[in-house]
């Protein structure tokens, strides 16, 4: 009973003493010094020297033994920072910032672990720049004070600490503080084409004249790293650099990001780039041109270079871009119409006709901008709206208004197409001053203003005019339909009749073929008779030729005998017995021969038959009988 009662008060003892303490695997032990023969601490927070107070080293999970009733121990959990979280450090102790700095400098710090080395090497007390990363961290809490998305690792804190630490972590929850930036491009997502625009909140600031803060290179990893973003000469406020697609764990307290789209280009524009950062650069847009300066890329003012198609991470804090057109666009002066987005403001173009009407023109405009010059109209004019607003429209405008003063209303809409022509060669030119390219102008026709009814009565007369031209027009085509129609349905007859009249016109030919052959079979008939008849009239000519030329020389031998009787006889009857004789000797020869007293067929000439022959012969006797009878006839 004793035994145990002694027991109990040396374990009592023990407990009050301090001599054992245990600390869990999962805790850390901050030791406290309660009395110490080299005093209290004369500066900072921790005893470096032994001094009675919260020492530098932590202790670890076990039983440890200290001197009794000198020694308190504080047990506190690790720090544990989660997976894809930040961690967040201030330093309760330390030298004290300077004017101007935001962050303390850890540039001579190599992590919080070690508390000597962080207070023997300069380290600065309040929010520290270098951040903690997933993982559990042994950390004092007596020195520090860790702000995770979960808790706030500290000792104990006095009212003021812990609003002041509230105020932080109301900071960090508005900034997003403890989880890394990520930036990533999602098909169909609002988050879609984004980057950030980092502004830091840490350093020096900005020179004289200079809107954001240069890019010093890619040495601080994308500001993940202060102190080397500093050391290469980073300044705080915006930076030029923006952040694309990727996940960074940046300090929020030293720079904050804002989320902008990207700029995208689409095919048929171009972006002219005018810069509200960089150096002066030269003048490059030539002698000629006077209207302003264009630069090179990366200097301030307006780039001559444009930016082609496509999308681009642009800091639109560090300057703008204006789309510009490099297709044909339509400028169309016409309420209610638009043939793109720069003539939203245009309306018909109110004329005074040279005999005193007031129509409304609308019409159209096709223009193009050469990409080489886009810079060009956007230093003169800002921008393509307001070149149309503020000059195309007003020389268009004045261009037909001069040109309406000079026409009747009709003469006006008669000739439309010479107009069109002619304002088509005449604004080319004055378009080529301000560096576009006119391509067309298409004219409207001219309407009446609200509440004008004259324009409508003359397009009334004018249409009633019109009509009666084309029911002329019409009746004359009725007529040659007419015509058309007779023809067609003779062309319908003889089709339908085709077989037959084909069959009638094959017999015509078959017949003509066959008289043409009977025709010519009577003709050749004809020739072949008349060829038999000349012959044979020509045979029995030659052979009554013949006999009678042997019949007269044998009448002339006899007549000559008789002749010869007859002288010798010297009286009128030998004369007649010559004839006789003769006419006796003829017949005799013509009953032997069997030739006809008279030709057949005629031959023409003196002596070509025997009966001329004969009659020849008593002609020429009877003759003499005359001469030799003077008186008788």
């Amino acid at each position: 009973m004793v035994v145990a009662a002694v027991l109990l008060i040396v374990l009592l003892l023990l407990l009050v003493s301090g001599v054992i303490k245990y600390i869990p695997n999962d805790r850390i032990g901050v030791v406290e010094k309660l009395w110490s023969p080299s005093g209290s601490v004369q500066s900072g927070l921790l005893a470096l020297n032994g001094e009675a107070g919260l020492q530098p080293e932590l202790r670890r999970g076990g039983f440890h033994f200290f001197a009794p009733f000198q020694y308190r121990v504080h047990i506190h959990p690790m720090v544990s920072v989660t997976q894809g979280t930040i961690g967040y450090v201030f330093a309760r102790d330390g030298i004290d910032l300077p004017a101007g700095q935001t962050l303390a400098d850890n540039a001579a710090i190599a992590d919080f672990r070690d508390v000597r080395a962080f207070l023997g090497n300069g380290g600065q007390k309040g929010p520290q720049r270098m951040i903690l990363r997933e993982g559990t961290h042994i950390i004092n809490p007596a020195l520090f004070v860790v702000m995770t998305e979960e808790a706030t690792y500290s000792m104990s804190l006095d009212a003021k600490e812990k609003a002041y630490y509230e105020q932080m972590r109301g900071l960090l929850d508005e900034r997003s503080g403890f989880t890394p930036v990520v930036i990533k491009e999602t098909t169909g997502s609002h988050d879609s084409d984004q980057l950030a625009v980092v502004t830091v909140q840490d350093g020096p600031g900005l020179v004289k004249d200079e809107l954001l803060a240069p890019d010093v290179g890619d040495s601080h990893n994308a500001f993940q790293e202060p102190e080397k973003f500093l050391a290469a000469g980073g300044r705080r406020g915006r930076q030029e650099r923006v952040l694309v697609e990727g996940t960074y764990f940046i300090n929020r307290l030293f720079a904050t990001v804002e989320f902008i789209k990207k700029t995208v280009i689409p095919v048929g524009f171009v972006g002219v780039v005018v810069s509200y950062t960089g150096h002066k650069g030269a003048d490059l847009s030539g002698t000629e041109y006077t209207h302003g300066e264009l630069v090179e890329s990366g200097c301030r003012g307006v780039w001559r270079d444009p930016l082609m198609p496509g999308k681009y991470a642009f800091n639109t804090y560090a300057g703008k871009i204006e789309l510009v057109p490099t297709t044909n666009f339509v400028l169309m002066w016409k309420s209610g119409e638009s043939g793109s987005n720069f003539d939203k403001n245009l309306r018909e173009i109110t004329l005074i006709t040279k005999d005193a009407f007031e129509p409304q023109l609308p019409l159209s405009v096709v223009v193009h901008i050469d990409y080489r010059k886009a810079p060009m109209v956007v230093q003169r004019f800002g921008n393509v709206a307001q070149l149309v607003e503020q000059t195309l429209d007003p020389m268009v405008s004045s261009y037909f208004k001069n040109v309406s003063q000079t026409k009747t209303f009709i003469e006006l809409i008669q000739s439309r197409s010479e107009l069109q022509a002619n304002a088509s060669e005449d604004m080319r030119q004055r378009f080529q001053a301000y560096s576009l390219e006119f391509q067309e102008v298409l004219i409207g026709t001219p309407k009446p203003q609200e509440g004008d009814n004259k324009i409508e009565n003359i397009m009334a007369q004018l249409r009633d005019r019109q009509i009666a031209r084309e029911q002329v027009e019409t009746f004359a085509q009725k007529q040659i339909a007419a015509d058309k129609e007779r023809e067609l349905n003779e062309a319908e007859q003889r089709a339908a009749k085709q077989k037959e009249l084909t069959g009638s016109l094959v017999d015509i030919s078959i017949k003509e073929n066959q008289g043409a052959a009977n025709v010519k079979a009577a003709e050749k008939r004809r020739q072949e008779i008349e060829a038999l008849a000349q012959a044979e009239r020509f045979k029995q000519e030659m052979e009554g030729s013949g006999r009678a030329s042997a019949i007269r020389s044998v009448g002339e031998a006899e007549a000559a005998a008789i002749q010869a009787k007859s002288e010798a006889m010297q009286g009128e009857g030998a004369d007649k017995q010559l004839t006789q004789t003769v006419m006796l000797r003829l017949a005799e020869a013509f009953e032997a021969a069997k030739v006809p007293l008279v030709p057949q067929v005629q031959m023409g000439g003196a002596d070509s038959n025997a009966f001329s022959t004969l009659l020849g012969l008593m002609s020429a006797i009877k003759a003499r009988e005359l001469a030799a009878t003077p008186g008788k006839e």
